[in-house]
């Protein structure tokens, strides 16, 4: 753990908790939204297809909703993680893993070897921005924040401060689809930007069996199709890009020992490494990271 890391790891756990605080320490109304949505997803895995979401679409008994495959993790490996690191983002590139972590104060960005789980190297983000989501693009690392509707750009190599964007609403989860960013906001909506300028290219509403998906959080790019998580479950989900129509949900949950699970955070973070075909995942605040298909 690199000394930074230590630091943060002594200020304790005061104020850290399921929801995303605002400067304040409030926790968000989306809180209570949230256990709806991981109360249907719990419908969903019990077979019962009873999901709760903000909004129908048209769907009606004349048009059924597309099939959904359901999907488990296998998990491959587990190694060390940070149990300071509050993580918003996670991609693989070049042998190594790429974090974003969160909260006021305690944001930043790391990398990290994927054998041993070691933080090699990390820059602190101004205790006024609370990071979130992380994307490359070439030689840059893109990382939103949550509120503050500003997108830091960092060379890949020495983490150095090369450019500032600036978008409208909040901030939650990015990837870099090969063409353009694809990035979320916590509601049903995923928007395309441009990879030069962050322009927005347009966006597409998810469906899961035709109802609105909403916390959409961290996302990853994988083949043409996004994976994102859905904040304050243990769940994930492929999303065609196109349609916007979720086409697999992932059960992630149990990865964690009871043990291992008291004083943690939710399911967060997912990265594809195309060389071995395999994910890494993790959750805020988590002691372990694993390297896991999806079967």
């Amino acid at each position: 753990m690199s000394p930074n890391a230590k630091k943060r790891a002594a200020r304790g756990r005061a104020g850290r908790t399921g929801g995303r605080p605002d400067a304040g320490g409030r926790i968000s109304g989306r809180t209570s939204r949230s256990l709806l949505l991981g109360l249907g997803l719990v419908a969903l895995a019990a077979g019962g297809w009873a999901f709760l979401a903000s909004a129908p679409t048209e769907t009606t008994a004349a048009q059924p909703a597309a099939v959904v495959e359901s999907l488990s993790v296998k998990v491959h490996r587990a190694f060390p993680h940070d149990t300071s690191a509050y993580t918003q983002g996670l991609l693989w590139w070049d042998g190594r893993l790429y974090e974003s972590t969160g909260q006021y104060g305690r944001s930043d960005l790391r990398r990290i070897d994927p054998a041993t789980g070691d933080v090699e190297q990390e820059v602190d983000i101004s205790p006024a921005y609370f990071g979130e989501g992380l994307a490359r693009v070439d030689d840059r690392l893109i990382m939103l924040t949550w509120k503050a509707q500003r997108a830091f750009v960092f060379g890949l190599e020495r983490f150095d401060d090369r450019q500032t964007f600036r978008y409208e609403g909040e901030g939650w989860g990015l990837c870099n689809d090969g063409s353009r960013l694809v990035m979320s906001n916590g509601s049903d909506r995923l928007t395309f930007r441009d990879l030069r300028s962050f322009e927005v290219l347009g966006e597409i509403a998810v469906t899961l069996r035709g109802f609105a998906l909403t916390q959409l959080n961290e996302l990853e790019c994988v083949g043409g199709a996004v994976y994102a998580n859905v904040y304050q479950t243990d769940f994930l989900v492929r999303i065609d890009p196109e349609s916007g129509r979720v086409t697999h949900y992932i059960d992630a949950a149990g990865l964690l020992t009871r043990e291992e699970s008291r004083g943690v955070d939710v399911l967060n973070g997912i990265a594809f490494d195309p060389g071995a075909e395999t994910f890494y995942i993790t959750g805020k605040l988590w002691p372990k990271m694993f390297e896991v298909t999806f079967e």
